[in-house]
Order: structure tokens, then sequence, then C-alpha cells
């Protein structure tokens, strides 16, 4: 798909930017994906409109990231996958690839629990049956792949509009007090405060969740190697210029978009329910609250609800969120595939063996609580949809600390070397995201509730340890190693 896409010899600016978007579009999905949802939901439940501004924080951070792993696409003519392969060993470059697609089968589980819970919901079809159905979106990619990568950024932006315009109109219905919300922009000493704790959760807290929740690792190999789609002149600098410039632009402006879906989701939280009322955050307990009078926050807002409305339009959203996660996951998966063991495979056979890894731990929660009754259930695929999130933690310091020492690199970038101050913001946004995901895992593995706690402790200290050696290994290599052509 590399070099597919023309763009035009013009000076213009709105038809230059028309050209270059579409790929911004695929990389925002993943900071609005489902297992976003209720952190922003929470953490408005929790703490009124304060955690719009770590929000903002993260949103931030995710642009000049996906900034740097642009730059790094277009000017190395590499994905971020090829360009770590070049320049390590053949062992740890398999090892990486073992690392990174697990995140994307995380992410899978995610977007088959969302989807087939989103159907669930809408057609009360059983789960069971539901989830199996999931397994056909394969032929949905394969019809895409047909007719072009441009007609699939379009159909991106159209459901992520959607997702848009559904929280839109239950935020604009709740009439919340915008110049709060405006305020809540700036960050205040609050957000680090360890008081007071709500449903279990400090502002603290709240926002480390927020913030190592959003970056998911896998957009900077998507996006460094859909970047690519448009065709330049790479021995023109200027030409290559222009491209680093309208895919920022095109990447920020989706991602601004992600950002505003994030913090409407949030405001739902604070404006839509009535402050604590929403106890089951999943995607269950969420559906029922909006359709639950008792739970709403104004009379406007509870008329609209009793037509079923407010409800339906949630599992909407849901519905077209799990579908653009899916696409994005799979374009994913090949780029890491052929780009870390060179390994070539249909785009049908890799969709369905990847769904099919992801559907059958679905499938088990599903069988194994048929019997329980429907909170238990429900509990259950939350808890898996969870737990499914911790390999994303394993794979964000294999993502983004290649992607800054390569961007960082002259030999490799040019004149496009990252400039020293977005250097430096760069490495200190990597530490804070790496010690978010790091720090967390040893209260994830606890709720796992597979060991006694002290053993979950020291399993997970003994991850961490690997990872941080596993890095190591890593810098290691990429610093001493010349890139092999």
């Amino acid at each position: 798909m590399n070099s597919t896409i023309a763009v035009p010899k013009t000076k213009n600016f709105f038809r230059m930017l028309f050209a270059y978007t579409g790929p911004g579009a695929l990389v925002a999905v993943g900071y609005m994906d489902p297992g976003n949802w209720a952190a922003s939901i929470n953490g408005g439940q929790s703490f009124n409109f304060l955690l719009i501004s770590t929000i903002l924080i993260s949103s931030l951070m995710a642009m000049l990231l996906q900034y740097m792993s642009a730059k790094l696409g277009i000017v190395t003519q590499m994905d971020l996958a090829q360009a770590i392969r070049a320049r390590t060993s053949k062992r740890l470059s398999f090892i990486l690839w073992i690392v990174i697609e697990l995140a994307i089968m995380a992410t899978d589980v995610a977007e088959v629990i969302g989807a087939a819970i989103a159907l669930n919901l809408l057609f009360k079809i059983p789960l069971v049956i539901a989830t199996f159905i999931t397994i056909f979106d394969v032929f949905l990619l394969l019809l895409l792949s047909k007719v072009g990568f441009r007609k699939i950024e379009a159909l991106i932006s159209c459901l992520i509009m959607v997702i848009l315009f559904v929280f839109a109109y239950q935020v604009m219905l709740a009439e919340p007090n915008w110049s709060k919300i405006f305020l809540s922009v700036f960050p205040s000493p609050e957000l680090v405060a360890q008081h007071p704790v709500v449903n279990g959760l400090s502002p603290l807290t709240g926002s480390l969740g927020i913030i190592g929740a959003t970056v998911m690792p896998h957009n900077f190999y998507l996006h460094s190697s859909i970047c690519q789609t448009r065709k330049i002149n790479h021995h023109d600098p200027d030409d290559v210029k222009n491209a680093v410039r309208f895919t920022t632009w095109d990447s920020n402006i989706q991602l601004i978009l992600a950002f505003f879906v994030n913090v409407l989701l949030l405001i739902m939280g604070a404006a839509v329910f009535k402050s604590g009322a929403v106890k089951d955050s999943s995607f269950f307990g969420l559906y029922d609250a909006l359709s639950n009078t008792a739970m709403l926050s104004n009379p406007i807002l509870i008329s609209v609800a009793k037509t079923g409305i407010l409800s339906v339009l949630f599992a909407i959203a849901l519905l077209a969120s799990g579908q653009n996660s899916t696409i994005t996951g799979t374009l994913t998966s090949q780029i890491v595939m052929e780009g870390f063991i060179h390994l070539k495979m249909p785009l049908w056979a890799r969709r369905l063996f990847t769904r099919l890894l992801s559907v059958i731990p679905v499938i088990i929660c599903v069988v194994m609580t048929a019997n329980d009754t429907i909170s238990q259930q429900h509990f259950a695929l939350n808890m898996l949809l969870e737990n499914s999130q911790v390999f994303l933690a394993f794979a964000v310091p294999f993502s983004i600390v290649p992607l800054l020492i390569m961007t960082d690199d002259k030999r490799m970038m040019g004149q496009f070397k990252n400039r020293r101050s977005w250097s430096v913001l760069g490495w200190i946004s990597s530490i804070i995201l790496i010690f978010l995901n790091l720090y967390n895992l040893p209260a994830t593995f606890v709720s796992f509730n597979i060991m006694p706690k002290q053993d979950a402790k020291i399993f997970a200290y003994a991850i961490i340890v690997l990872i941080i050696l596993l890095l190591a290994w890593t810098c290691w290599d990429m610093e001493k190693s010349k890139i092999r052509h």
C-alpha cells in the first residue's frame, strides 16, 4: 500500500491537508477504544471535571510521540518494526515481535468483548453467538482491502464521527457547567492528591490510570507504516518536509478529536449521571444506567432516556468503536509480522488467526459463567477485558524507547533529527509512561486472584525486572549495531 495515493503539486494549504488526511484517523482509534471508556467515566463520577487536564496532558504526549513515529516512517521509508529489526539481532527481533503480538492480541480481546456486548445489547443475540459473529469481520476487512486504502480511511473517519456525535448529544442534554469544564483544562495541584478516596480511587490514582491507559504501543508501528501511503519524491528534501508537516497536521487534528471524545466521556460521568450513581462501570452497567431514570441528572435526560434512545446510541457507539479497532488491529498485526520476522501471510489468514486466538478466552469466560447470575457474567467479562490490558504494559517500553533512539539519530534522520526540546519532552513523556505502566503491574497481578497476594506481587516484580533487562538489551543492540540493509 506504500506510495499508492497521489499527492497534488500545489501550494494550497487545504488541498494538501485533504490529500494527507486519513492516517491520523486510524491512529486516533487507539486513543478512544472501548478500553478507555470506563476510566474516563469513572474519573467523572468520582472527581467531577478535575481530570480533564490529565486527559489533555496524555493527549499532548500522544501528539508528540505520534509525530516522531510518522516522521520516522516518512524519512527512512521503514515502519517502526522494520527499523528496529534493522538495528537489532535476529533473536532479539523475534522476542520483541512476540511482545508486540501479545499487546495486539490484548487489544483484540477488548474489541471482541466490546463488539459482542454491543450485538447482545442491540439485537439480544446471546453472548456466545455474538462472540462467534465477531469472527466474520474478517470479510469486512477483505472487502475494504479491495476498494483501496483511501476508502478505509474514509470509513474509519465516519465511525469516529458517529462516536463523537453520540457522546456530544448526550452531554448537551445534560447541560453541564461549561465554565467549570473550561477551567478544568488547566492542571491544578489537586491532580496528584491522595485524598479524597472515592470508589477506591484518589485523584492521583485516577490520573495515573488515565495517562497509563491512553498511549497504545501498537499505534506507533501502525502510524510509521500507513503514513507512507502517500506518493512523494524522497530525493527532494522539500517534498519530504511537506509530507512530515501535513502528516503531523492530520495526526494532531485527529488526536484532538480523540481528546474531545475522552473529555465527553468524562463529562458523561460527571454530568449525565448523578454523582456516585454508577456502581457498575462495565458496558452492561453503563447501558442500563442510561435507561435508568433514577441515575440520570436532569429532567431533559430523564425524558429522553424513557424512549430508550440514550442506551441504544451508547451501544451503537460501542459497536462503531469495536469495528474501528478491529480494522486498525489487523493492519498493525500484518505490519509487525512482516517487519520483525519478514513473514508474509494473506490478510484473511492473518485476520482469522488472530481473531480466533482472541475469541477463545472470551468464549471460555462466557461458557464458564453460563450458569451464574447475569451480574456475575457481566463482572467476569469486565475483568477479562481489564486483565487483558496488562499485556499493553509489557509492550510500551519496546515501542517508545526505540522510537526516540532512532529519531534522535542524525545518521538515520539527517536534517529531520529531533530538535533538542522535542527530544527532552519525548524522553520525559516516555519515562512517565513506562513508570506508570510498570507501577500498576503488581496491583494488576493481585487482582487476577489466581495465586496468593504475596506470590502475585513477587511474580509481578520478576516480570518488571525481565522487562527492564530486555529493554537494556534492546538499547544496547540499537546503539551498537549498524543498520543492516
